[in-house]
């Protein structure tokens, strides 16, 4: 049985993947492993787009079979990815961001990780956020 450990480091080469195919070749090896995972491209200015961001994780988690459309697991998927986004949101004030969210579950373990550029021109901060929620096994 894998732990939170083992389904956040997937979270985290999802979101750190460089392509879609790189995306779509980990998403594979995971599930071989017994993990599904997702990952999505964001990017803008994060604090207005927070909304967004958690929506985008949600249909992102739906579409790849992470979760099924159920409220507590939309709900999981948000509430991981908030806790993510306000663990990089002070350095995002007022600043554009562009990067990546990896979505990982195995068992009872989801978690939601962040990571992106954060700045102006090419004076830019690399930032990385992670949430983790507990949810029904399926």
């Amino acid at each position: 049985m894998l732990d939170s450990i083992d389904v956040a480091r997937a979270a985290i080469q999802m979101a750190i993947s460089s392509s879609r195919e790189d995306e779509d070749r980990k998403s594979r090896k995971f599930r071989d492993h017994g993990i599904r995972a997702a990952a999505v491209d964001i990017g803008g200015n994060l604090i207005e787009s927070i909304p967004k961001v958690i929506e985008r994780a949600i249909i992102a988690s739906r579409r790849s079979g992470v979760i099924t459309e159920s409220h507590v697991l939309d709900g999981a998927v948000a509430g991981a990815a908030r806790e993510a986004i306000m663990q990089v949101a002070e350095r995002a004030n007022g600043l554009n961001a562009g990067g990546k969210i990896g979505i990982a579950r195995s068992g009872e373990h989801l978690v939601v990780c962040i990571f992106m550029s954060i700045g102006l021109l090419h004076l830019n901060e690399v930032v990385i956020g992670l949430g983790h929620r507990a949810v029904p096994d399926i």
